[in-house]
């Protein structure tokens, strides 16, 4: 991060450049094309990757906090959720003892592609381009704008 080209915002700017919004809808515009080809040697979208990081983490977990945990509503969650199951990628099950909950669980082929899916973070960090402190720092400042905003 070149921190020298960083200079304070003037208050109540309304420049471009001056903008904290759009300098955060760049960068995620940019990582997210940045994945793309990465992602679509897989067979999957952006969207289902992060589901389906979830899933490699918690192979069992309910619809209600797999969009917890992606930040996304069930109505944006259910039609990616069809798509990886039409992919045979994962299978939802009710819940025994609760009939109401949906759980999500991966199928063979799902876990299998963990395996292919390992290059992708590394390829990103690379183009990236952070010390492991930078990335570390840019977290915490994303989570800790994120829970600000989201609070407020």
């Amino acid at each position: 991060m070149n921190t020298a080209e960083a200079e304070p915002t003037r208050e109540g700017s309304l420049l471009l450049d001056d903008q904290l919004c759009f300098a955060l809808y760049a960068a995620s515009r940019a990582v997210t094309a940045r994945y793309r080809p990465l992602l679509e040697a897989l067979g999957l979208t952006y969207p289902q990757y992060l589901v389906m990081l979830v899933l490699w983490e918690q192979d069992s977990i309910s619809v209600r906090d797999l969009g917890a945990a992606l930040q996304l509503e069930s109505s944006t969650l259910s039609p990616l959720l069809k798509r990886l199951e039409a992919g045979g990628l994962l299978r939802r099950e009710r819940r025994a003892e609760d009939e109401r909950s949906v759980a999500i669980r991966l199928t063979d082929a799902g876990a299998r592609l963990r395996d292919q899916a390992e290059a992708v973070p590394l390829a990103i960090g690379d183009a990236m381009g952070l010390t492991p402190e930078e990335d570390a720092l840019a977290k915490r400042l994303l989570r800790e704008l994120t829970a600000n905003v989201t609070a407020g």
